[in-house]
């Protein structure tokens, strides 16, 4: 067959397009952002990293890459990333099916507590634990009299990862058990299945993938993330702790764009194997027809070994926060452990800004965020216009890109007219939609592929439009995956740092680049002071949003 016969004919894609022109400009309009946001900040830093300011100079470029240092920080790179996906993702399964499936107590409240990650930049658990193990530890030297204690390295970066990148799993596998049809697990229990059998042959497969993309996600965060190995790595260097350190410690643009690029390569394999694995299997189960999720894990065998893995997971991070609101009264952590209100004092009276220009800035990236996720989750899933390649990659380069690409890409693109937007609080929202969009997009097309097209195709039938069907059959399908789009954009543009880092200036200081710079000055208490009021607001936040999406599901049934 040659390639012009494999091409759509022209008349069906115009028939197409004229069937849809609100979805097409839609369609036009994403695929336009996505290319001047994601694909060319990339490209200009992959520019810079390979021709340079003063030119094309291969022999530094191999003098670069012939660093033992350099393949040292890549392996440790790709270990630190492997073993805290799986392992996050592990405990965000046992965590989303214990709360989900079983009748644990305590349900609300591990899900509240299990949430406390993801709303503070992960590098606090990290200071919390150094708080309570370091050489002047409270655990460690106040309480057992140990001296020397060493927490850095390896074990304890996967520690606090896991802990900090566990929600992300376990936010996406939820959302997919809560949406799965249940019909499917009472017609194999009436049929005598064992609930070994039924959880093995019915729901691990169909939430497999929930469970890739979660590996996915974490793996992701994990290997582009510096604040965690920054403050805990010790002399477990990561690439993205040398690209960080070349940037700002060296002013080395160059190497520093070239240690970065290096993290592109795993994120866009990783990326790749999942889409060829999900792309090959269906996981349809939402048929339309009358269902409800109906606890069947009674058995105490079952359900307390999971409940036990809950509760342990909620009680250690329930411990480290503890320690960061602890700190947050002590006037200073390791020295004087004295109670004092001017950490909070000083906050309210002269730190207030920083956190108002966070919660303006994520409050307008957020709905852009999830709406354009699924948006372009749908997009991708149930249309395909001509130039759909560019949308699908687009958006996956925006997430595979480390925030620091990102930052240095704004930064060399934007700074010129008449795209000027350095400087601005423009260039920081667009910072945090591009490296939050991708959640909005891996919910959204979990769902879309549990979702049967023939509900659709019945709407369509008897006379609605593919836009209405859209707005009035499919997006309220959706409500999980919107929920999960908008809480996690929320809190992770309010808690983002390696991509804005580069781009706050001194009219949009945001909170988490005050927090860094406040920990780097070992202004511990006031740092943790920061944090305490920014997990404060963001709880508050997604109560609401729960409740408004748990009223809106009982309005649309």
């Amino acid at each position: 067959m040659t390639l012009a016969a494999r091409r759509p004919p022209l008349a069906g894609t115009v028939k197409k397009i004229a069937a849809d022109p609100w979805l097409f400009a839609t369609f036009l309009v994403l695929t336009g952002a996505v290319v001047l946001f994601a694909i060319l900040p990339v490209a200009s830093v992959l520019k810079l990293a390979l021709v340079g300011r003063e030119g094309f100079a291969p022999e530094a470029i191999l003098a670069n890459l012939r660093s033992r240092l350099v393949w040292r920080a890549f392996g440790n790179t790709l270990l630190l990333g492997a073993t805290s996906a799986l392992v996050a993702t592990v405990l965000g399964f046992v965590l989303a099916f214990a709360i989900t499936r079983t009748n644990m107590r305590g349900k609300r409240l591990v899900h509240l507590i299990a949430l406390l990650p993801v709303i503070s930049p992960p590098f606090v658990m990290a200071l919390a634990i150094v708080v309570l193990f370091g050489r002047s530890g409270l655990v460690t030297r106040e309480l057992l009299g140990i001296r020397g204690s060493n927490i850095y390295g390896f074990r304890s970066l996967v520690l606090i990862q896991v802990l900090a990148f566990t929600p992300i799993a376990y936010l996406n596998i939820r959302g997919m058990l809560q949406s799965m049809d249940s019909a499917l697990e009472d017609a194999a229990a009436s049929l005598g299945g064992s609930q070994w059998t039924i959880f093995t042959k019915l729901t691990l497969p169909l939430a497999t993938p929930a469970i890739l993309s979660s590996m996915l996600l974490v793996f992701v965060k994990s290997i582009e993330d510096f604040g965690n190995p920054l403050v805990i790595g010790g002399n477990f260097n990561t690439l993205a702790v040398e690209a960080y350190s070349q940037l700002i410690g060296y002013f080395n643009l160059e190497a520093g764009a070239l240690l970065a690029s290096l993290l592109l390569l795993p994120s866009v394999i990783a990326f790749l194997i999942h889409r060829y694995w999900v792309s090959k299997r269906s996981y349809v189960t939402v048929t339309g027809k009358p269902a409800a999720q109906v606890i069947r894990i009674v058995d105490p065998r079952v359900v307390w070994p999971l409940a036990l893995v809950a509760y342990g997971l909620a009680a250690l991070v329930v411990l480290l926060y503890a320690t960061v609101v602890a700190v947050s009264f002590t006037r200073f952590p390791g020295i004087d452990w004295s109670f004092t209100l001017g950490h909070y004092a000083a906050v309210f009276t002269a730190g207030l800004r920083p956190l108002q220009n966070s919660l303006l800035l994520a409050g307008i990236a957020t709905p852009i965020t999830a709406f354009a996720g699924i948006l372009i989750a749908y997009l991708l899933t149930r249309r395909a216009f001509p130039g759909s390649a560019v949308l699908r990659w687009g958006t996956l380069l925006s997430f595979a890109a480390p925030g620091t690409i990102i930052g240095i890409g704004y930064i060399t693109l934007f700074n010129t007219p008449p795209l000027l937007l350095t400087g601005t609080a423009a260039i920081i929202v667009a910072a945090m939609v591009v490296k939050t969009i991708q959640v909005g997009i891996e919910a959204g097309s979990n769902q879309l592929r549990q979702i049967d097209r023939s509900i659709e195709e019945a709407s369509t039938i008897l006379g609605a439009s593919n836009t209405r069907t859209f707005f009035g059959v499919t997006l309220p399908l959706l409500q999980p995956a919107l929920f999960t789009a908008l809480a996690y954009a929320f809190t992770r543009s309010l808690t983002t740092l390696s991509a804005i880092i580069f781009l706050v200036s001194a009219n949009w200081t945001l909170i988490t680049v005050t927090i860094l710079s406040q920990v780097e000055t070992l202004r511990l208490g006031l740092a943790a002071a920061y944090c305490v009021i920014l997990i404060a607001v963001v709880l508050a936040t997604l109560l609401i949003l729960q409740l408004a999406v748990g009223r809106l599901s009982r309005v649309s049934r």
